[in-house]
């Protein structure tokens, strides 16, 4: 139970309250007993005996304690009774959170499938009673769990949850889970959990291992398999912050410490880990606060660690943003990640001329979004122009993808439209080429921003009916389209001046 107490700390010899006020008398003794180590909810007033502002503050002090003593008893048993909670610990469903994600799944030998869900979320209410049921009967076998991705959403985005409930297995390589793709009930869930464990039974008989899973020896960030660089942290003062801050063009994320927090130096190897992996995308510092008190005060440092951040471009003091996300080396490169993508240019929108052009958009990406638009005939520059402003909002729209974005006109590739199944449903049409997986997926509602933005939705979900890819189209050099209006063709006129009628009358 959380219980809300007034208190008194006393800088001199004469104390303010007794016992009978309801105000708790603390001293260096018993500081850390009563506050420090308690669960409960603690208002402290700091006072002088000779400070009138006390004196003046005392009989308020003493009155607010006697009321708040059975106020806030009352009101915290109301919302402890009355607060949602998914999942309790007689349901076998483990609560993951920041704190425990890693020690729990990432480090662990075991097949996890996780839910993450919002509390206000109809369709993860649904799936409750269900996620229950199948916990219950996979005890002992796979272990489930479930993240409050509303309340962590750092968490969420770190596996790229962007809805719910988002559920998510854990298999060998715990830092690359699969998406489950199964029905939402428990014996569906079950059986994919079943279906699961048996895969990797299998491809642990076959020598096969992931990146995640238990480590040996201390000292390991948690961040990945890259070798820590130490000189991917740079050090910063108060005087070289400015010229390689905040005059920067880069993007930095900056840790204020001290060399005697704890916090600090349990914080340093992830640090350095999250620093290498995110070489060459941004730059991150650390600086003495104890020693470079200029900047410290500056950016309103008031406890250890404080990271902030200072986004890419032209910049000033107040863009200083604060960090809220977790403290693992994979918390921080997935915040970065987040961040970074959000201030990335909307991608361009590429005609398919070259074979080159085709293979650099969507071999170099996860997925390739190809739109093959009607005949400059059929459909002229202002209606082309509003096809191609279409995929260019869908590109700004689902941007943090990286996926590439191609477009042709029909008949120009058909070798590429054969490939794709493109063109029994008419022009404009649309496929999804993952090249990787040699998969793709057809766009089988209507060319429009609504339509086109369900199906994306759903590919960004790892959604969507699959097609094999046999090969890569083989694309056909072209022409670029000059922008303007198509124009039919001109036929030679025919003189007929040496032709005798008569003659082709005889003929006939």
């Amino acid at each position: 139970m959380i219980v809300l107490v007034l208190a008194a700390l006393c800088a001199g010899a004469t104390a303010f309250y007794s016992s009978g006020d309801g105000v708790v008398d603390l001293t260096p003794s018993n500081f850390d007993r009563e506050v420090v180590n308690s669960d409960a909810l603690w208002i402290v007033e700091f006072y002088a005996p000779w400070c009138g502002h006390c004196q003046s503050l005392t009989p308020e002090w003493k009155k607010a304690a006697k009321a708040l003593q059975l106020f806030f008893y009352a009101v915290l048993v109301a919302l402890c009774v009355g607060a949602t909670a998914f999942y309790s610990s007689g349901d076998g469903v483990v609560d993951l959170t920041p704190t425990n994600f890693d020690r729990e799944v990432v480090n662990s030998d075991a097949l996890w499938i996780v839910e993450f869900y919002a509390p206000w979320c109809g369709h993860c209410q649904s799936l409750t009673p269900e996620w229950k049921k199948a916990a219950k009967a996979l005890q002992g076998v796979v272990k489930v769990g479930a993240v409050n991705a509303d309340d962590h959403r750092d968490l969420g985005g770190r596996f790229s949850v962007q809805g719910f409930p988002t559920i998510k297995i854990f298999g060998l390589n715990k830092n690359q889970p699969e998406d489950y793709q199964g029905g939402r009930t428990a014996d569906a869930i079950v059986n994919t959990a079943l279906n699961k464990a048996q895969q990797m039974v299998k491809d642990r008989m076959a020598g096969r291992s992931g990146s995640g899973g238990s480590r040996s020896g201390g000292g390991s960030s948690g961040g990945g398999s890259q070798k820590p660089d130490p000189g991917a942290v740079i050090e910063l003062t108060d005087s070289n912050f400015e010229d390689m801050v905040i005059n920067s063009d880069d993007m930095w994320l900056v840790e204020f410490f001290a060399p005697w927090c704890g916090h600090c130096k349990n914080l340093a190897p992830h640090w350095t880990q999250a620093a290498t992996q995110l070489k060459g995308k941004i730059k991150m510092g650390t600086l003495d606060a104890t020693v470079h008190t200029v900047m410290a005060n500056r950016y309103g440092v008031r406890g250890y660690p404080t990271i902030k951040m200072f986004p890419a471009g032209k910049k000033s003091e107040s863009d200083a943003q604060e960090y809220d996300g977790g403290r693992t080396a994979s918390d921080i490169v997935a915040w970065v990640n987040d961040r970074y993508t959000a201030n990335l240019p909307a991608p361009e929108i590429y005609e398919i001329t070259t074979q080159d052009v085709f293979d650099k958009n969507c071999q170099e990406s996860q997925l390739c979004v190809v739109a093959v638009l009607p005949h400059i005939l059929d459909c002229q520059s202002a209606c082309r122009n509003k096809y191609i402003a279409t995929l260019k909002t869908m590109g700004e729209k689902y941007k943090k993808q990286q996926w590439g974005w191609l477009w042709t006109e029909a008949a120009a590739q058909p070798n590429l439209e054969q490939t794709l199944g493109i063109g029994g449903f008419g022009y404009p049409a649309m496929a999804a080429v993952n090249s990787r997986k040699k998969l793709y997926v057809l766009l089988k509602g209507p060319f429009t921003e609504t339509g086109i933005n369900e199906y994306l939705r759903s590919l960004s979900y790892g959604k969507g009916s699959t097609e094999p890819l046999k090969d890569l189209p083989k694309v056909d050099k072209t022409e670029p389209w000059d922008g303007k209006d198509g124009q039919l063709p001109v036929e030679d006129d025919i003189d007929l001046s040496d032709v005798e009628l008569d003659d082709l009358k005889d003929e006939l």
